[in-house]
């Protein structure tokens, strides 16, 4: 993404930020990107997606906090680091120190991935800020989770011994509201999400959704319906479900519902389930899964 096509936001020193004027902070490891709407504030985190574009680039979720007329103050990662730097948490502690956060009536730090670690581990920085994290880890250190063995490239290339910052799990009891999405099918993410477990965390299982879940949400068109009701409650709840209805007709939920169903070893239901998606769209998946269920059990064709 090169920089004469995005319209940029002044770049100004960390101590000249203020609340109602838009601006941009470089810093050694970390950048900052702040645009003002209103006095509801999304602080989003880089994911490992996000930075494969180069930057300048847009900070994530700057579309949707556009569309609700939210201000957006987007933390952006270097390199795929899940955050464990200096940089990013003592460009936080500054704006704290400054008053930054003040200025507003509701902050919400949010992510997916790495992004859903960043958010987790910083959100205390700021007194009263809530979580929205989509299939976060807890952390990538091999000895606290000897279980996680994703990302093989990126975590040997970011440090996970240093020890501070290194487990969100400890940040959890810190935070009034926190609500966590994953796909229990994803081990990975099952696991990591029962590490980030406490009474005031509101876990929510969306089966099929895979570790990409905020996607489906995305493609579903319940994104902004979420964001906006856990902005005024600190929980998802039934707006967001009645929304989610739509996920029936985003292939990846599709292709990942399918894929679990054929692992679960039921034929007769397999089919059933192809068939239906078949009426509603030309699902190549659900014709193959059809095909081979039905070389294993000839018996079940009409």
């Amino acid at each position: 993404m090169a920089e004469t096509e995005l319209t940029l936001p002044p770049e100004i020193a960390l101590s000249d930020a203020r609340a109602d004027q838009a601006f941009r902070v470089v810093g050694d490891t970390a950048y900052l990107w702040f645009e003002p709407r209103s006095d509801v504030l999304l602080v989003t985190f880089d994911n490992l997606a996000t930075l494969d574009h180069p930057y300048p680039r847009l900070p994530w979720l700057h579309r949707q906090a556009g569309e609700l007329g939210h201000s957006i103050l987007g933390v952006q990662s270097h390199a795929k680091d899940w955050f464990r730097q200096e940089t990013a948490p003592a460009m936080i502690r500054a704006l704290v120190e400054q008053g930054f956060f003040r200025n507003f009536e509701r902050v919400v730090f949010t992510g997916a991935s790495m992004g859903g670690f960043g958010a987790l581990n910083f959100a205390p920085l700021v007194q009263g800020a809530t979580t929205l994290a989509f299939s976060p880890q807890s952390t990538m250190s091999k000895v606290i989770c000897p279980f996680e063995r994703r990302f093989t490239w990126a975590v040997n290339n970011s440090n996970w011994t240093v020890p501070r910052f290194l487990d969100a799990a400890a940040a959890i009891p810190y935070q009034p509201a926190v609500s966590i999405l994953y796909d229990p099918f994803v081990r990975e993410d099952k696991l990591h999400a029962a590490r980030l477990s406490a009474p005031h965390v509101q876990a929510v299982k969306l089966n099929h959704a895979t570790h990409e879940a905020v996607r489906v949400v995305i493609k579903s068109g319940a994104l902004n319906a979420m964001l906006e009701e856990f902005i005024l409650t600190g929980r998802i709840g039934p707006d967001f479900w009645d929304h989610l209805r739509e996920r029936r007709k985003v292939r990846k939920w599709g292709r990942s519902f399918m894929d679990n169903l054929v692992k679960s070893n039921h034929p007769k239901l397999t089919i059933q389930a192809a068939d239906a998606m078949l009426r509603d769209g030309n699902y190549f998946f659900a014709l193959q899964a059809k095909k081979a269920i039905l070389e294993k059990h000839p018996e079940l064709a009409d």
